[in-house]
């Protein structure tokens, strides 16, 4: 065994400490834990991470490089400009872009970073093949995208058929890996999986010389022919559950928490924000320093905005070994929170009240906002100072 470690021990970026209203800390031991975790359980097809919108809100640049020192290769990203960013922290590794090919122009940025586009349509394929990249002997290296069922991106049957036949005679392209896309992985009896999977076997098996794709988070955990060649889990990394209604094997890896700025003694019969929320007893309100405008969403507020998906009772922070619920409408800087239990003593101004971490899910945030936990992590605003913490890596 090889004891490789990464430059990142602990590490502050975006917001100053000093006068920061929320922290971030991102734990990059959890997140390797996690990967390994995952290719395990991908065995014997390798594990990729899917490290699009800036690794899920979390940083790149630093997530990147702590899944390349645990032995990752293979990383996907939605966007072009994302493949720079991931090709600084990981020049050796295999850069694949989801989102295709917009105009010929788009070629020079995979040229560039010697990034490999998905190709979804027939433009997508035309542009490569008129502009693309040849590496060395190998004309056009790219991944070839084929729809099984989901209807987002992908060539049809049809078109993937033709693509096998003329690319055989031409070799104009050179597909590294073909993948396909569960639309119900997260079910596993879903049967939509299984017809998924037979259209992606027959297609597949048109490139006999790339390698196959199809298997997301919750299709690692599928298993068996679902893995393929290559698994592609993104949420399962930074933490959130692959698997609905099972408990979640993950490390929490992100905790985010807000500062408090006051301390309120509200008298029954007065109200609090916005709709003014009446308070029924003598209660003690913590006001913290995050909003709206920094991803906590304003339907995860105890009153007031009734949504058909949120739980009524609105979402809950964590503080002093108690969880504490919202009061009243979260608005665009501050929410407030009930700390009564906690005793004037028990809080004060400058604390920390944890909105998701290891003591608050982010999928049950996620549950009580009425979204998912992908939402949750990638609405994280700017205004977080983060923390990165770990970052050894045995491999």
């Amino acid at each position: 065994m090889t004891h490789v470690t990464t430059t990142i021990h602990t590490m502050t970026t975006g917001a100053d400490p000093r006068v920061a209203g929320a922290r971030l800390t991102i734990d990059l031991d959890a997140l390797v834990s996690n990967y390994r975790l995952l290719a395990e359980r991908s065995a014997p097809a390798e594990a990729s991470a899917v490290v699009k919108a800036d690794a899920y809100g979390l940083g790149a640049e630093q997530v990147v490089r702590a899944l390349a020192g645990a032995g990752c290769r293979r990383f996907f990203v939605a966007l072009p400009e994302e493949g720079l960013a991931v090709r600084r922290a990981a020049p050796e590794a295999e850069i694949y872009v989801f989102n295709g090919l917009f105009t010929p122009e788009a070629a020079a940025f995979y040229h560039e970073g010697r990034l490999l586009p998905v190709l979804n349509s027939q433009a997508d394929l035309a542009i490569w093949e008129a502009h693309g990249w040849d590496d060395g002997d190998t004309p056009r290296p790219c991944a070839v995208h084929v729809e099984t069922g989901m209807n987002r991106l992908g060539l049809t049957p049809e078109r993937a058929r033709i693509l096998a036949q003329e690319n055989a005679l031409t070799g104009a392209l050179s597909p590294r890996l073909i993948i396909s896309h569960l639309s119900c992985g997260d079910d596993p009896t879903h049967p939509m999986n299984q017809r998924q999977l037979e259209s992606f076997q027959e297609l597949a098996a048109l490139f006999p010389d790339a390698e196959s794709s199809l298997a997301n988070s919750a299709g690692v955990f599928l298993g068996g022919p679902f893995l393929q060649d290559t698994t592609r889990p993104g949420i399962a990394l930074y933490g959130g559950a692959p698997v609905g209604g099972v408990a979640n094997p993950m490390r929490a890896v992100a905790t985010a928490e807000t500062r408090i700025a006051q301390i309120r003694h509200v008298p029954a019969g007065q109200s609090v924000s916005y709709g003014a929320t009446p308070v029924v007893r003598d209660t003690l309100v913590a006001v913290a320093s995050t909003g709206y405008a920094d991803g906590y969403h304003r339907s995860g507020s105890g009153a007031g905005v009734p949504l058909r998906h949120a739980e009524l009772e609105g979402a809950h922070g964590f503080i002093g070994g108690h969880r504490v619920p919202v009061i009243g409408r979260i608005t665009m800087d501050l929410t407030l929170f009930e700390v009564t239990a906690l005793g004037a003593e028990g809080v004060k101004v400058g604390d920390f009240i944890e909105l998701f971490g290891p003591n608050m899910p982010v999928d049950e945030v996620a549950k009580a906002t009425g979204t998912i936990s992908y939402e949750i992590l990638t609405s994280i605003g700017r205004r977080y100072e983060r923390h990165y913490i770990g970052g050894e890596a045995d491999i």
